[in-house]
């Protein structure tokens, strides 16, 4: 996962838990822990506040749990073995896949279908050069561009539909799942709270929030976000039982000759982003709205069309052009509001 707390042109995240009407037997509890590259926090109400505490650090551990399986800068990660394999052959052998790895790789295959590939976990050795521009300052060359491109494409990589088990289908593969994996750690730990019979409850890790039953005497949990940092781009929204993810390029880029280099990469092209682009998507859980948010940065306002093949899903896109910010947004976005 990103270093780079990838909450996406610096976002601002406003969070407000106060209670305007009745009070309630329930009190808040709060506990936060960095995990990956970012801050995860989970708040939650409990009439028992030490049940609520043991079961947000609970959830906090099953994030660091799901950090040591799928980040790509751990090299005791499983992802990181599964990739190290292409090293040796290509194809690789079957390797069998944890519950978890399973999941999200097969999502991850579902999404770069139905986002004309824009959404790409093998984009890994892309990414991997990228980070080297970024801390060389130079852009990379054009045959390592091209070498990149042959060891990415998410035809390459091979889930069985029968087993729980994957493999690669060209040399030099890896795997970067920091497109999908925070979403998919929100929805994991949330599922956890709720397991214990914490229905409100919410889960933040950078730009990404996932949301269950709202505070007492809320309409749902209120977040701001404010891509670019901009005040005039602030957009308040009230979640429950959903997810909004806001993603683009905040913190890892590269400035060349007054040209400015995203983190997100175009998977098919190989280049990064150019112009800066904010996507902020809400949908049902914290994993697809995680995904599409990468993808529609990718695919620009045109990939809003994209979204009709996913139900309850809104969004919104904000470019930075010459002339000023260029705004689009499904119908549904604002009324979320």
């Amino acid at each position: 996962m990103p270093r780079c707390f990838r909450i996406a042109l610096a976002i601002a995240l406003a969070l407000s838990f106060a209670c305007r009407s009745a009070p309630s037997s329930e009190q808040r509890v709060e506990l936060e822990a960095p995990a990956m590259g970012t801050l995860f926090r989970v708040v939650l109400y409990a009439h028992d506040a030490a049940a609520g505490e043991r079961a947000a650090r609970a959830a906090l551990e099953r994030v660091a749990e799901l950090e040591r399986a799928l980040s790509d800068y751990r090299e005791d990660s499983e992802l990181v073995r599964l990739g190290a394999r292409s090293d040796a052959q290509a194809p690789t052998e079957w390797v069998e896949l944890s519950a978890d790895l399973e999941r999200v790789l097969r999502a991850s295959q579902q999404l770069a279908g139905l986002t004309d590939d824009a959404f790409d976990v093998t984009v890994g050795p892309l990414s991997a050069l990228w980070r080297r521009a970024r801390r060389q300052q130079e852009l990379p060359r054009t045959d390592r561009l091209a070498a990149a491109l042959e060891a990415c494409g998410w035809s390459k990589l091979e889930l069985d539909p029968l087993a729980p088990r994957a493999r690669l289908l060209a040399p030099r593969m890896r795997l970067d799942l920091g497109g999908i994996a925070k979403g998919y750690a929100l929805d994991q730990a949330l599922a956890l709270l709720q397991r214990e019979g914490f229905e409100r409850a919410m889960v933040v890790g950078g730009g990404d929030v996932v949301a269950g039953r709202g505070p007492p005497s809320q309409p749902g949990w209120r977040v701001v976000i404010a891509p670019f940092d901009d005040e005039r781009e602030r957009v308040e929204l009230h979640l429950e039982h959903s997810a909004v993810s806001t993603s683009g390029d905040a913190f890892q880029v590269l400035e060349l000759d007054g040209k400015r280099w995203s983190h997100i990469v175009d998977p098919r092209s190989g280049w990064a982003l150019a112009t800066r682009t904010s996507a902020s998507v809400i949908a049902p859980y914290a994993t697809l709205s995680d995904a599409l948010a990468t993808a529609l940065c990718v695919l620009g306002p045109e990939g809003l069309a994209k979204l009709r093949h996913f139900d309850g899903v809104e969004a919104r896109v904000v470019r930075e052009l010459e002339h000023g910010f260029e705004r689009t947004a499904t119908p549904g976005f604002a009324s979320v509001r």
